[in-house]
């Protein structure tokens, strides 16, 4: 049996879910991403998690596709064979998709590199909290491909132009870069990494699930909508929120001088 190259830790009312496979720099194998999906659904599916970590062992985030494997899978093709499956079915921009769509946030914590395809895990995550001295690269262009799907995620983040510039030349940027551009949400001594993380965290379990989840969309859908349609879609979520028994219960809370019954201890 394969030792295990994704762990889950369900506690205190966070998911924290570790790339442990530091010997191929937390690439994207076939074990890795089947394993990095079934435990992201878990967590999404595991009501004591009020938000997921993401993370990993070494000094390597996540250097995005196994190169290795993606040439033996090319190898086998011009052979006529066909290549090895994982046993996930989602693949890259599925487990993307996943974390981008998921009604908890997700924190990157970063404390290594991250290129190519690892940007696209990392961007589609809702917070990412990084050292400073990490370096990043879309390197994609450098080896002969595009880094298509994970551009779906990340344009959002950098804008076009930034974006179009990094990915056109492959060049590596660090943490401290990323925060100054808006790419990041915060970067921070590596000394500091952890503490940055719980306070982000602390922040999350005061929070309601449901306000959470309905937020994160919120933000996603109003930048797209015109003037009317937003004030029109925002006016009945408020309403529906406003009657909801989350919102009941945070309110009577704060009339009463005490915490919700849904938040929880830092």
């Amino acid at each position: 049996m394969q030792d295990e190259l994704v762990h889950l830790d369900i506690s205190n009312g966070i998911a924290t879910i570790t790339m442990d496979s530091p010997h191929n720099r937390n690439a994207l194998s076939r074990q890795l991403s089947s394993e990095l999906e079934t435990h992201v659904e878990s967590a999404l599916a595991d009501p004591n998690a009020r938000a997921v970590v993401l993370t990993h062992s070494g000094t390597v985030f996540c250097a995005g596709a196994d190169l290795k494997e993606s040439k033996q899978a090319n190898v086998a093709r011009a052979q006529g064979e066909q290549p090895q499956q994982g046993r996930g079915g989602r693949g890259l921009p599925g487990i993307v998709n996943m974390i981008w769509e998921s009604p908890k946030p997700v924190v990157a914590r970063v404390n290594g590199a991250v290129r190519a395809g690892g940007l696209g895990v990392m961007s589609a995550c809702d917070f990412v909290i990084m050292i400073d001295s990490a370096t990043m690269a879309f390197s994609e262009v450098r080896i002969g491909v595009v880094p298509a799907v994970i551009s779906v995620v990340c344009l959002p983040r950098f804008g076009t132009l930034k974006g179009a510039e990094l990915m056109l030349t492959g060049d590596t940027f660090t943490g401290a870069q990323a925060a100054d551009w808006g790419f990041i949400n915060r970067a921070v001594p590596a000394d500091q990494l952890d503490a940055a993380v719980d306070e982000l965290l602390a922040s999350l379990k005061k929070c309601s699930p449901q306000a959470l989840a309905e937020t994160k969309k919120m933000c996603r859908l109003v930048p797209t909508l015109s003037t009317d349609e937003g004030f029109k879609a925002m006016g009945a979520l408020s309403a529906r929120m406003f009657a909801s028994p989350e919102a009941r219960e945070g309110m009577t809370a704060f009339a009463e001088k005490r915490d919700p019954s849904w938040a929880l201890e830092p």
